[in-house]
């Protein structure tokens, strides 16, 4: 299992995007399987939303959103129940500035996909306990 990261999908969708490139190099990799199955969680799903809609336009945002929330590949994750807890890792988080968002998913990813992100952010890059694939 690995996180996706809203900077990854982004990156993927928006070919205007500075990191197209190793967006697409990484998501050739997921696709191999070289991970496992993606977990995307609800707040990346609305960071993704956002940024396309202002970004691109909604056609774009629209497709995109069918597509990942379609994907075999994926598995959606519902951030309600995991409320308290990413609080506690925002809270607690340290040296970095982590967005609530990315809170979740070092949350998420130290506890379901044995640390492993698919990011560009530079904060949590940081984090020693996440593993950040390089493309």
């Amino acid at each position: 299992m690995i996180v996706l990261d809203s900077s990854f999908l982004i990156g993927f969708h928006n070919e205007r995007d500075a990191h197209h490139t190793a967006a697409k190099a990484l998501m050739e990799r997921f696709l191999r399987g070289e991970w496992g199955n993606g977990l995307l969680l609800e707040y990346v799903f609305l960071e993704v939303m956002t940024v396309l809609l202002v970004r691109r336009d909604l056609s774009v945002a629209s497709s995109v959103g069918q597509l990942l929330l379609a994907a075999e590949e994926l598995e959606f994750v519902p951030c309600s129940d995991l409320f308290a807890e990413t609080l506690k890792t925002f809270s607690g988080q340290g040296s970095t500035r982590w967005s609530f968002a990315d809170a979740a998913i070092a949350h998420v990813a130290r506890h379901r996909a044995d640390g492993l992100v698919l990011t560009f952010d530079d904060e949590l890059r940081k984090a020693a306990s996440l593993r950040v694939p390089q493309p």
